[in-house]
């Protein structure tokens, strides 16, 4: 393990000296990872992440609180754009923590959608080894400088909304209309269907998804459909 290269990573990327450097090599490194290597490796990074969710929830409530007059509601929709998985793993990333990553050699190999979940889990465990570390003021700087300026961004695509949600506003206003769901198929025994909806405007397919619950098949309808919409204002666009 080359301790400089968590070092550099904390100067570069979060604007702090670590006095505790092991508490950020603890926040990279995964359960899978403790696993392959537990004569030398005893700790995982799952407690600082149960602090940094905190953390990070505070500090963007704080955020959202002081900034804006919405009703609860509409903040609480906000606050969860913010810290849900896609957010905080897409901040992750452009902070460059993959190369830093402890993981056993079978997590290297994972899916996407796994390793999306890793890196949101390590951005928390992150924030969490900085709260420790360097208290709240140094943690509240880089989660504004990380995440809370990626906000204007959520407001101004509605990806705050769910996706059902903001595709029916969008087809509203773009096309007066409002989106059909269609079981298009259902595969399985009856303890554990799988279903594939598809999203309809105007009796035309835009989007299709599939999942164990219609419910679940619906929303990825619904995200396939704005991958459509938004790929077709691009190319009006062009």
């Amino acid at each position: 393990m080359d301790v400089s290269l968590y070092q550099a990573f904390a100067k570069d990327k979060l604007g702090v000296e670590f006095n505790d450097i092991q508490l950020l090599i603890t926040a990279f490194t995964h359960r899978s990872y403790v696993n392959e290597h537990k004569k030398t490796v005893s700790e995982h990074n799952e407690r600082l992440e149960f602090l940094g969710d905190a953390v990070l929830e505070l500090v963007s409530t704080e955020y959202l609180y002081k900034n804006f007059s919405e009703p609860e509601g509409i903040l609480t929709n906000w606050r969860s754009s913010l810290v849900r998985t896609e957010s905080i793993s897409a901040a992750a990333s452009r902070h460059e923590f993959e190369p830093l990553l402890r993981l056993s050699r079978g997590e290297k190999r994972g899916t996407d959608r796994a390793r999306a979940q890793i890196l949101a889990n390590s951005f928390e465990a992150v924030v969490g080894a900085l709260y420790l570390d360097q208290g709240y003021d140094a943690t509240k700087r880089f989660i504004t400088d990380s995440l809370l300026v990626t906000f204007k961004e959520i407001l101004e695509t509605g990806s705050w909304m769910d996706p059902k949600s903001h595709l029916q506003e969008l087809v509203q206003s773009q096309e007066s209309a409002t989106p059909v769901y269609k079981i298009v198929e259902e595969t399985g025994p009856d303890h554990d269907k799988t279903f594939t909806v598809g999203a309809f405007v105007h009796e035309k397919l835009k989007g299709q998804g599939t999942g164990p619950s219609k419910q679940a098949a619906q929303q990825k309808a619904a995200e396939a459909a704005l991958k459509y919409y938004a790929e077709a204002a691009k190319s009006t666009k062009a």
